[in-house]
């Protein structure tokens, strides 16, 4: 069916885990001017949130906005995938391959107009359709642009004094390879070929899986959940002896000499620390040998310099790559320095652009691809100094990129995912309200932060209002909101791996026990008649399903019946309140578009005063501090009213059939939605 287009170009704007609670509210405190704009000239709900799909997480909600369909019909059920092997594994599952819903863009390029899609995480990567018009950017993660592949060396935090008697590297913790939902080195296990000799993945939770295989995650207590592990910075530490610059060929009078070590503590850097005019320490140059006549980087104190050129060297190969740098502390006679050095992204890396030109062309004309910092959580001053300046710098950079390619490529559509809110959620948004884990940290200093995050989001889609005036329709949408937990959550519903405390005292999981009588890290399945694995999904060891099943067919109706009753009845044993909000059977679960072959056998929520930052609970959860779960949802532009506020309740679906009205082409396959008439200029 043809129908007429309501506009010629449109930019969808993604800013993962974007809450209209604290839109709105910044919004009207005058802090988000260029949100103001947006909404004055465009389309929204009175409190700017739509439903999200469940769970509430990046993948499915991603995928959901890309196809119209709910998490049930395409498939991408949570952040990872549930092992065919195993009911306390996982997989890998941010796969096009894996999306059993036509995406859009696959539409758009159909009917003839040129799309990019730029790191849309779940369902982008590999590229879905072979047509040459659609333009694909990872999507393999929802960090930021070739996090997952181009990584050479860990951030590192450099404390040099005349103290320091030797140079020493200590190596970062092994727990710590990304934050939160970050996957920080995949490699190649998202290349179309997918080989059998894939590396290692290193990931935030776990231990490292092979490429494409298990990951088993037991969170067994506070301990092992996102909120504790996240929060912990993990980086390398260099100490190094400071003292006056000798044998250099370029050191100024006064000069005082460090080391640095680099790649793993294997390569080394020199540095020198200048004075200025008045005679105050107040500058790092580093060099690759003593001999050079130039520094490959000057660092003022109380700037971060970004864009730095410096080789990195990993498993035994050596790559040109890109690093930030910040003083974080020099003292004036120069004897105390602190100095940050970000990760280091291999600049040669373009196997996740598609097609390779486009990285080609951005690294030419825009820059080198910007690292963000993964470290800050309860170390408040590295979220000041280091995690949001950085995300300051790539935001921007990302804007420039789009730009750029908007203005020279001619996309027609622009697909697009930021993921600094919710990068920084996963840190620091529970330690937003003091709670007794983490009664050491200040939570006004964290409110404070929270609200830096979404004035910086502010400024980089303010970026694109000038589009508006060209004819352009945009649309800002986040997959979820990101709420402050009100009390610490019961180890339920924990997205990362198999949560047994709960199930065990409702005695569904039963662990095996070492020689002292502790629980170990594995299902006693004889015993075991259910497990809760994934943000909101509980299976039954089903006996002819599952390997080490022990329930009857005929018995399973009955245990799910006894399973969602003890969930309602369960307790959390300090407040004495009721911990789940929902639970349904995967037949029943079709009202929340959970069912199917790739959910469990019972779905269920985490009761609103217990969710953890997102994923466990309803899309309508409210935290502390006036946050939410909810995702955003904005429009503005051709074939949109201006300044019209609606009525009609928006679901996440509904943006994919809404933007192909607008577009005038074909609603794709499998959608579920409907479009969101009311706000459209013309009727529909």
């Amino acid at each position: 069916m043809k129908r007429n287009a309501r506009t010629k170009k449109l930019i969808v704007l993604g800013i993962d885990g974007m809450d209209p609670v604290t839109t709105k509210r910044m919004v009207k405190e005058g802090k988000l001017p260029n949100i103001k704009k947006y909404l004055s000239m465009g389309s929204a709900r009175q409190g700017l949130e739509m439903l999200g799909a469940h769970p509430t997480i990046t993948p499915p909600c991603w995928t959901t906005l890309a196809t119209g369909a709910y998490p049930g019909t395409h498939g991408i059920t949570c952040y990872w995938r549930q092992s065919p092997e195993s009911l306390d594994a996982v997989v890998y599952n941010m796969d096009s391959r894996n999306c059993k819903a036509e995406q859009l863009w696959n539409v758009t390029t159909e009917e003839g107009l040129k799309t990019l899609v730029w790191h849309w995480p779940g369902s982008s990567w590999p590229p879905t359709s072979q047509s040459p018009l659609l333009h694909v950017v990872d999507g393999t993660q929802p960090g930021s642009v070739n996090m997952g592949v181009a990584q050479m060396d860990w951030e590192k935090i450099v404390y040099a004094s005349p103290e320091t008697r030797s140079l020493r590297f200590v190596p970062h913790t092994q727990k710590a390879a990304g934050v939160g939902c970050n996957i920080t080195d995949l490699h190649q296990v998202i290349s179309e070929e997918n080989t059998d000799d894939d590396e290692m993945m290193e990931l935030w939770w776990g231990d490292a899986a092979r490429s494409g295989g298990e990951i088993r995650t037991y969170i067994k207590d506070l301990e092992d959940t996102e909120m504790m592990i996240g929060a912990k910075v993990a980086y390398d530490v260099v100490f190094s002896p400071i003292q006056p610059a000798t044998d250099w060929t370029a050191a100024p009078e006064g000069g005082l000499e460090f080391t640095i070590l680099i790649s793993g503590g294997k390569e080394e850097r020199y540095g020198l620390i200048t004075k200025s005019e008045s005679g105050a320490y107040d500058k790092v140059s580093l060099y690759r040998s003593k001999h050079d006549k130039e520094p490959f980087v000057i660092i003022p104190k109380g700037e971060m310099i970004s864009g730095v050129i410096d080789d990195a060297t990993k498993k035994g190969t050596t790559r040109p790559c890109c690093r930030s740098y910040k003083i974080l502390e020099l003292s004036p006679d120069g004897s105390t320095l602190r100095l940050w050095i970000s990760n280091a992204l291999d600049i040669t890396n373009k196997m996740l652009w598609h097609p390779a030109s486009l990285y080609e062309k951005l690294v030419k004309d825009v820059g080198n691809i910007p690292p963000v910092s993964l470290i800050g959580g309860e170390d408040s001053e590295l979220v000041d100094q280091i995690f949001e300046p950085s995300w300051n710098i790539y935001s921007q950079w990302q804007a420039d990129s789009l730009e750029y390619l908007i203005d020279k490529e001619h996309y027609d559509v622009v697909f697009s995912h930021l993921h600094n809110i919710d990068c920084a959620g996963h840190q620091i948004w529970h330690l937003a309200k003091t709670l007794e884990p983490w009664n050491h940290t200040d939570e006004k200093i964290y409110q404070e932060l929270i609200e830096r995050f979404y004035i910086q989001t502010d400024h980089y889609l303010g970026r694109f209002l000038h589009y508006l005036d060209e004819g352009f329709t945009i649309f800002i949408v986040s997959d979820h909101g990101l709420l402050v937990g009100e009390n610490v959550p019961p180890i339920l519903g924990e997205y990362g791996g198999l949560n047994t405390k709960v199930m065990e005292e409702l005695g569904y999981t039963v662990l095996k026990k070492d020689a002292q009588g502790n629980s170990i890290d594995e299902i006693d399945w004889e015993k075991t008649r259910a497990v809760q694995i994934r943000s909101n999904y509980i299976y039954i060891n089903l006996k002819g399903r599952d390997k080490h099943g022990i329930v009857e067919q005929e018995e399973k109706y009955q245990l799910e019946e006894q399973i969602i009753s003890d969930l309602y009845g369960y307790r959390d044993p300090y407040t004495q309140k009721r911990v789940v909000g929902v639970a349904l059977r995967n037949k029943d679960a079709v009202l929340f578009g959970t069912n199917g072959p790739e959910c469990g056998d019972i779905f269920f929520t985490v009761e609103e005063g217990f969710n953890r930052l997102h994923g466990d609970g309803l899309t309508t959860a409210d935290g502390y501090f006036n946050t939410s779960v909810s995702p955003v949802f904005i429009a503005a532009g051709e074939g949109i009213k201006d300044g019209c506020t609606t009525e009609r309740v928006i679901r996440q679906v509904d943006v994919t059939p809404t933007i192909a009205v607008l577009l005038g082409t074909r609603i794709p396959s499998q959608c579920e939605g409907a479009p969101i008439y009311q706000i459209l200029l013309e009727e529909f």
